[in-house]
């Protein structure tokens, strides 16, 4: 059911003489008001029903994957009921200078969590203002991807990875992303549309493409005025400006702090549907709680609740539209419902949202920044921390009962394939 809040304005998302919003952002759930400046209130977990011991815990697992060189640091935020329980910067940006992680001001570069957080949030909006109809032909936004079976795919398909595009594939590396954009468009599809699930860069790369095509505007300028702007997210951006790098987690060696590690978005200019957003854990808290808010910002509507539920549903695969849902284990851990959605990137980030526990939990990371001894550690231990920190924080919750048993032990007190 659509509550009776007017949505944010179709001038102002796609006039290119307006100004970004500047309008305060009130606060969720059962939070004070926010200004962007402090987005979510921090609260005692005892007064939104859960444990204080319990989330002390997830200190331990941090400091586990540190000490095991999984990565220099970590920013970690739960939080429920529109409050924060539990906000730490653990380590260092990298394992040279000494500078701490700080979880309200650190950048990291999200990865695939680009996919949620830019693109398939501008599509939620476009849905909304009637601008975009998932199912309707790519090609009607896109005439340019056409030819054969790349006819019959949808809007759907590419957001549920189903669009019969291969995972990725090398593009120019000629520094001009005009050469990047022709040879996405031109990638031959390796299944039949709607057959088949294959995770795809390339999809939503194509994605982020029909997005510009029907704001007449580049993908990080819309999403900057529709989503961060009304939302106060001022450290979330595409192509951090030089200002900035001394915030930011650096990736590889080879990679320039500040630029985006992932191939294909270099590529493309630092501007990509799969890859290239920058953001801090405490921008990132106030974007997953207007999801669990079903899209309210304030007074007004970023998308309608039907918008939320529908992008959020689990489908085939594990998959919702652009969304990542919780088969009960991996990076989401085994304790959240099957309502719980969210996403990983490969630069060693995660952020999980559950409706059902009206819980958030965001871990970044820079694993791909490899050991001080050189090297990358195994991914095991990024995966393992993240996941034991949803359980924790999942195990956390007791709403004035008694407290669930924990695991025997923890993964990263068992360190499986750490070493």
């Amino acid at each position: 059911m659509r509550l009776s809040l007017p949505f944010l304005t179709v001038a102002a998302l796609f006039s290119s003489s307006a100004a970004p919003a500047s309008n305060a952002v009130a606060g969720a759930g059962t939070g004070p008001e926010r200004d962007g400046r402090r987005p979510l209130p921090r609260v005692v977990p005892e007064s939104v029903g859960m444990s204080s011991s319990r989330l002390a815990l997830i200190d331990d697992v941090v400091l586990s994957g540190i000490r095991a060189g999984g990565f220099p640091g970590a920013a970690v935020i739960v939080a429920r009921h529109g409050g924060i329980v539990w906000e730490r910067g653990y380590g260092t940006l990298d394992w040279q200078s000494g500078v701490a992680v700080d979880a309200e001001r650190t950048m990291y570069d999200l990865a695939s969590l680009t996919k949620v957080v830019a693109t398939t949030a501008a599509a939620m909006v476009l849905v909304d203002h009637r601008k975009l109809r998932l199912d309707e032909r790519v090609r009607h936004y896109l005439p340019t991807f056409s030819g054969g079976p790349k006819d019959e795919v949808t809007i759907r398909d590419l957001l549920m990875h189903r669009s019969g595009l291969p995972a990725g594939r090398d593009l120019p590396k000629s520094g001009r992303p005009e050469s990047g954009r022709k040879a996405v468009l031109a990638t031959s599809l390796v299944h039949a549309p709607g057959s088949e699930y294959e995770y795809s860069d390339i999809g939503l790369d194509v994605m982020g493409f029909v997005i510009e095509r029907i704001t007449l505007r580049p993908l990080d300028q819309f999403v900057r005025r529709a989503v961060y702007a009304p939302l106060g997210m001022r450290s979330t951006t595409f192509r951090p400006a030089p200002s900035l790098r001394g915030r930011i987690a650096p990736t590889e060696a080879a990679v320039a702090r500040g630029d985006v590690h992932d191939p294909t978005a270099r590529a493309l200019g630092g501007v990509a549907g799969n890859a290239g957003l920058f953001s801090t854990a405490s921008d990132l808290a106030v974007f997953a709680q207007v999801m669990l808010d079903r899209g309210v910002v304030g007074r007004k509507r970023l998308f309608a609740d039907s918008t939320v539920r529908a992008f959020t549903k689990p489908g085939p695969a594990w998959r919702a539209l652009g969304w990542q849902t919780c088969p009960g284990d991996g990076s989401c851990g085994q304790y959240l419902s099957t309502r719980a959605f969210g996403h990983t990137g490969f630069t060693g980030t995660s952020m999980w949202i559950d409706p059902e526990r009206d819980l958030v939990v965001i871990v970044l990371t820079n694993w791909i920044h490899g050991r001080a001894s050189g090297g990358v550690a195994p991914v095991g231990v990024v995966q393992d921390v993240r996941a034991d920190i949803v359980d924790l924080a999942a195990l956390s919750i007791t709403d004035g009962g008694t407290e669930r048993a924990l695991p025997w032990r923890l993964r990263s007190q068992l360190q499986n394939g750490w070493y």
